[in-house]
């Protein structure tokens, strides 16, 4: 089927022009409406008017003009019933064969700070998502476009093929403008449920409309006999780890991306020059550095045992002297905002070493999400942080201003470990790190005993514990192991025990207000 008619009416412009210029080349008579007409004309491009092809002016401030029986019916009839055929003759309905359409930008709209309900409604669209549904429902015989990235692939096929489309490019074509129909009433579905009374009070959307785009098939899932899929949030903010580029090696697995998203997020808040290295979707050794190879290696010096085949993050562009230094270890991921070409050279020696490149940002996903049964919890995300923490010294000891550094160092690490951890440093680096049990003494003991398996000394260290300490009994550990300052929430009906453990050990203690569970 040669296409003979388009109809053409686009919020976002992008590529217009070129694709008109093409479609008009391949003598395909062009329809189109408002500011998308006049950019056409301007361009010198023949184009007949909606309200001329209707014989029906736009009315109400542009609210109605494509919805008319000659624009539906055009993209409705079936080319393969005698009925449509006799229908749209006697009715004077010609066939509309392409449909190139995006809509009015409302999520772009409620975003602006300062937006009102008022600016969202006027962005609300109606004509398009009626002409696209009607033209991805007749895909036999219409096709219809609804992103401007599939231009040159449809003009391509447009030129090989003298004007025809393949029924499997007009089927894909449908199938994403569903998507974009979806993903639009979603948002605007969202927006409005968080109007009501009840989301106003907890911020959350009565109703939530989740739309993710597939971005990966993974070979399997955390294990071998679960199947796994990497989907994107196309509304992401940058520098989270969905923004990544892949410039080598194999192809993520479901555990390297749980584990890439803890690595990146734990040292893109960091101080440069740093390093992050990540087991199991647990920090097992964190540094800060003059350089990032000197970041590396006191980072690895943590847990030497726990790296080997680990998730490796810095937060500064990786150069060839980091990569000589990661010869020493089996790396499965590597992530960084950039890499010198020296850097990348050394790396291509080792094609299966997965290299990832990540724009180095702050901002973070509007929600954080977990899926239970039947269900989905939602909640906002934890920020972590180094410097907006409310910190107050509860004991006789004060900590110096080294000490201050490595707390704040040890409380956004423990940020990143599961719960309940514990988190030693000293002079900018972890020294032990206990994580995931479920008495906090014990994972007080894993760390110190994680810090004396890999040679490292806790004397006059500092540490972290992501929540407050239930009895007084994990902070004579830390003391025992060598501890000088502690910082912790606080917030335990035991407290005035544990502070007087503290100050029997000579010990300062920091207490934030805030806990960092990690389940």
């Amino acid at each position: 089927m040669t296409l003979q008619r388009a109809l053409l009416s686009v919020s976002d412009k992008t590529g217009l022009v070129e694709l008109a210029r093409a479609l008009n080349r391949l003598g395909i008579e062009m329809l189109s409406t408002g500011g998308t007409a006049q950019l056409l004309r301007d361009a010198h491009i023949p184009v007949v008017e909606v309200a001329d092809f209707t014989g029906f002016p736009e009315m109400l401030d542009g609210r109605v003009k494509t919805l008319h029986p000659k624009i539906h019916g055009g993209l409705l009839g079936r080319r393969d019933l005698a009925s449509h055929r006799d229908a749209m003759t006697r009715h004077g309905i010609v066939p509309i064969d392409l449909l190139v359409v995006n809509l009015y930008p409302f999520r772009e709209t409620v975003a602006q700070p300062g937006s009102t309900l008022e600016d969202a409604i006027e962005n609300i669209d109606i004509g398009g998502p009626a002409m696209v549904r009607s033209a991805a429902k007749n895909h036999g015989h219409v096709a219809v476009v609804t992103d401007p990235a599939d231009y040159p692939s449809l003009l391509e096929e447009l030129e090989k093929s003298h004007g025809e489309l393949s029924p499997a490019t007009r089927f894909e074509l449908a199938v994403k403008a569903f998507s974009h129909t979806a993903e639009y009433d979603g948002a605007i579905a969202t927006y409005l449920s968080s109007l009501g009374a009840e989301s106003r009070a907890d911020g959350f959307p009565e109703r939530l409309h989740l739309s993710l785009h597939k971005h990966q098939a993974l070979r399997y899932g955390e294990n071998p006999h679960q199947q796994g899929a990497f989907y994107r949030d196309p509304d992401a903010p940058p520098g989270v780890l969905a923004h990544y580029r892949q410039l080598q090696g194999k192809p993520l697995s479901y555990n390297n991306i749980a584990d890439a998203d803890t690595a990146w997020d734990c040292v893109r808040s960091l101080p440069t020059h740093a390093c992050v290295i990540v087991k199991h979707a647990n920090p097992c050794g964190v540094a800060l550095a003059e350089t990032t190879a000197d970041a590396y290696s006191r980072a690895y010096a943590t847990d030497p045992t726990s790296a080997f085949g680990g998730i490796i993050a810095f937060n500064d562009t990786v150069d060839d002297t980091t990569v000589e230094l990661l010869q020493q270890q089996f790396v499965e991921v590597l992530i960084a905002p950039a890499y010198t070409p020296q850097a990348l050279s050394i790396l291509a020696r080792k094609s299966n070493v997965r290299v990832l490149e990540i724009p180095l940002a702050r901002e973070l996903n509007r929600w954080d999400m977990k899926r239970v049964g039947g269900g989905l919890l939602l909640q906002t995300p934890d920020p972590g942080g180094l410097n907006d923490l409310q910190l107050k010294t509860v004991t006789q000891t004060l900590p110096d201003e080294s000490q201050w550094l490595d707390l704040r160092l040890a409380f956004h690490v423990a940020h990143f470990v599961k719960s309940n951890a514990i988190v030693f440093c000293r002079h900018g680096r972890t020294l032990g790190i206990g994580a995931g049990q479920m008495s906090r003494v014990d994972s007080t003991r894993i760390a110190r005993r994680k810090a004396e398996d890999a040679g490292l000394s806790l004397q006059d260290s500092v540490a972290a514990s992501d929540a407050f300490f239930p009895f007084r009994d994990g902070l004579d550990v830390l003391a025992e192991a060598g501890a000088r300052a502690v910082i912790q929430p606080g917030g335990s009906v035991r407290d005035d025990e544990v502070i007087t453990a503290a100050n029997e050990h000579g010990i300062a203690m920091v207490v934030t207000g805030i806990r960092h569970f990690r389940h």
